[in-house]
């Protein structure tokens, strides 16, 4: 069963240009990693700190692993008080 993925971070004010160098870091690195099937950001027109990933995942325990990668944890390190809000939606496709 593949997993879809909506990730959407709120950057602090002020902090929008930081939290978007490290997104897009995480990336090229991600595109490579086992069962990745989709990974996509996304920056909202009207609020520039706005940015939503669109993930797709060949199963769950493959987008797990990329949760526990050592470059989630080092764009956690890099942002840690520049990230405002966070949502994570795990979502299934049905039509």
């Amino acid at each position: 069963m593949t997993l879809i993925i909506l990730a959407q971070i709120t950057a602090a004010t002020g902090k929008e240009a930081l939290v978007q160098r490290e997104l897009e870091k995480l990336v090229p690195i991600t595109r490579g990693e086992a069962g990745c099937q989709q990974y996509d950001l996304h920056l909202d027109n009207d609020k520039p700190g706005f940015f939503m990933f669109i993930e797709k995942w060949e199963s769950r325990a493959l987008w797990q692993d990329h949760m526990n990668a050592p470059h989630l944890a080092a764009y956690g390190q890099a942002t840690e008080g520049a990230i405002a809000d966070f949502a994570l939606n795990e979502m299934t496709q049905i039509a």
